[in-house]
């Protein structure tokens, strides 16, 4: 009210109605900015409901959810397996495949022998095998055994037959030296030996002999330096045919070519 008293009043000044309506504006802001900006307003509390109970109620018990299997899923299908493809052979000229067709014969298949099926050898008892066993033993034992004997038999013949014919060739040499002996001795008794001679010359002669003992040939193989001593013994040779020999014919080969040997002095 004295606001508007004094501008009753007072006469307004230059400049001052602009000045007063930037004022309102600049109020008018002001509190628009308090509205919009902050909420001052209030709300009244709420009431309270309270229940009054006689006795207390029973606790209710919480029922367990079932809990259900979720179904498996089923397995997924294989996946198809890619079929390889058949590499088509590049064409053939046909000459060429008619050829081959005609020039190449078919491989004839032989036959596979079939394999002898073997039979599983029956089951024996044990005594019986042992039994067996026993006995094979002991026959090859015997067998052994035989071999052994017969071995040292034979051995025994080898060794007796070398003892009979080393006898054998020991009689042999003894009878041809003993004949060779009684020659010479006969020989000797029919010599003429000339006196005076030096010393102890031998004379030597090869003398060829008949079966029964006549000389065939008589020659001087080494002489002994005397002419007489040498024409001596040839005559003695002579004079002693038939030379004594041994019976048995199959020795006469060992005197057929006979070296015929004498010292001066025996």
């Amino acid at each position: 009210m004295t606001e508007a008293v004094l501008r009753n009043s007072v006469p307004p000044e230059p400049g001052r109605v602009p000045a007063g309506v930037l004022a309102v504006l600049v109020h008018i802001i002001f509190f628009a900015l308090m509205i919009f900006g902050l909420n001052w307003k209030t709300y009244p509390p709420e009431g309270m409901v309270v229940d009054l109970w006689s006795s207390l109620p029973q606790p209710e018990v919480p029922v367990q959810p079932t809990i259900k299997e979720a179904p498996k899923p089923a397995p997924p299908p294989p996946e198809p397996k890619p079929v390889p493809k058949a590499e088509t052979p590049p064409p053939a000229k046909p000459d060429i495949a008619l050829k081959e067709k005609i020039e190449k014969p078919k491989p004839v298949e032989k036959e596979k022998p079939k394999p002898v099926e073997k039979k599983p050898p029956e089951k024996q008892k044990p005594a019986e095998k042992e039994h067996k066993e026993q006995k094979d033993q002991l026959k090859e034992q015997k067998t052994r055994v035989a071999d052994e004997i017969e071995q040292i038999q034979r051995q025994q013949e080898a060794n007796d037959r070398l003892q009979a014919q080393a006898a054998a060739q020991s009689r042999l040499m003894n009878e041809i030296a003993e004949y060779k002996a009684r020659i010479l001795a006969k020989i000797r008794r029919n010599i003429v030996m000339p006196p005076d001679l030096p010393g102890n010359p031998v004379v030597e002669f090869n003398v060829t002999l008949l079966p029964g003992g006549d000389i065939l040939d008589v020659k001087l193989s080494r002489s002994s330096g005397f002419a007489a001593f040498d024409s001596a013994v040839e005559r003695g040779i002579y004079l002693s045919k038939p030379l004594p020999l041994p019976p048995d014919p199959a020795m006469f080969p060992q005197f057929r070519n006979l070296s015929v040997k004498v010292h001066y002095h025996e």
